[in-house]
């Protein structure tokens, strides 16, 4: 028996570890372009994503402009055509006893909604049944409230019924403010003060994937 009816999952180093393979070497790349000699440590870059979020740290911190925004964001999407993010040990089996039990399975992600499509049919030989993108907008992308309220108008669920696991704090902040409950994928996380965090936050502390299938179905 599933423990909740619809499961959303955030996408970047909860599904997949692709700060470390694919958003950081990018956003450096990106750097040479936009702004030739500025750099930002890896460890920045996972606390700015962490807080205030990726927006805030290319607007805020860096100084690009909406226009270069844009061309990062297409360099972005170059990078990742060719550089696939692996996936976490021990997910693909979960998903998919998750899907044969009738669990619904939503994606909240700021990465491309072609990007995500492909990651979840190579690694695990299926589809998510909604995808809420980056190319949602701002108004609408996490940590916007837009995703998990679709999902429950679309599906007629109550917030109890969905889980949400996001390994930042936007998807927190989402799940919060819909009172669905949060789970945190701690398997990717190596900072202390975003563990500290979200140790405290998190109506979930997930250490590992396999925390998560206890989780799911009572294991």
């Amino acid at each position: 028996m599933l423990n909740y009816r619809c499961l959303v999952l955030d996408h970047d180093d909860t599904v997949v570890r692709s700060e470390e393979t694919v958003n950081y070497p990018s956003f450096l790349e990106a750097l040479k372009v936009l702004r030739p000699g500025r750099t930002i440590t890896r460890e920045e870059f996972t606390r700015w994503c962490f807080s205030p979020g990726f927006s805030a740290l290319c607007s805020d911190y860096i100084g690009l402009t909406p226009e270069d925004i844009d061309v990062q964001y297409d360099m972005w999407r170059s990078y990742v055509a060719t550089h696939i993010p692996p996936p976490y040990d021990g997910l693909r089996p979960i998903l998919t006893r998750w899907k044969q039990e009738g669990g619904l399975l939503c994606v909240s992600s700021h990465s491309a909604r072609e990007n995500i499509l492909r990651d979840y049919r190579l690694h695990f030989d299926l589809e998510p049944d909604q995808i809420f993108d980056w190319d949602l907008g701002e108004d609408r992308r996490k940590p916007s409230p837009y995703a998990l309220q679709e999902i429950m108008r679309l599906y007629d669920l109550r917030p109890d019924e969905l889980l949400m696991v996001d390994d930042l704090k936007p998807g927190y902040d989402m799940a919060h403010a819909c009172g669905v409950p949060f789970a945190c994928a701690g398997w990717s996380h190596d900072d202390p003060e975003i563990r500290a965090f979200l140790r405290r936050f998190s109506d979930f502390y997930l250490e590992t994937v396999q925390a998560l299938e206890s989780l799911l179905f009572g294991a």
